[in-house]
């Protein structure tokens, strides 16, 4: 089984930055993609970035050259780097992995909140 904890969430002004992380539990997380998605209250979640267990990453096109994704594997940890934050990021940030091996996990959800 995999626990994915997430931090990093929180309230930040239009224009700044936060860095949520995933730690992943056990020894999934290598053969494992891992990826952020976000939902907007009333709607289904939906991906904002993904990064296979090689390094391999998308975005999607409302958060392209604003967003990074990155892991490190030695730590079990899932990063997503959010510069230029605007009030539509503003949703609860859900970490998950996936591997043929295990399955699909998700974290408990952090909160982003964009506002002045």
């Amino acid at each position: 089984q995999v626990q994915l904890v997430e931090s990093g969430g929180g309230l930040v002004q239009p224009g700044g930055s936060l860095r949520l992380s995933c730690t992943a539990s056990g020894n999934a997380f290598r053969s494992s993609d891992m990826a952020w998605y976000r939902q907007y209250p009333g709607k289904q979640r939906e991906l904002v970035a993904s990064i296979t267990r090689v390094g391999s990453t998308k975005y999607a096109d409302s958060v392209k050259g604003r967003f990074t994704i990155s892991r490190d594997n030695a730590k079990n940890k899932v990063f997503l780097r959010m510069n230029s934050l605007k009030p539509e990021d503003t949703a609860v940030y859900w970490c998950n992995s996936n591997s043929v091996i295990w399955g699909a996990y998700w974290g408990q959800g952090t909160q982003v909140t964009v506002s002045s």
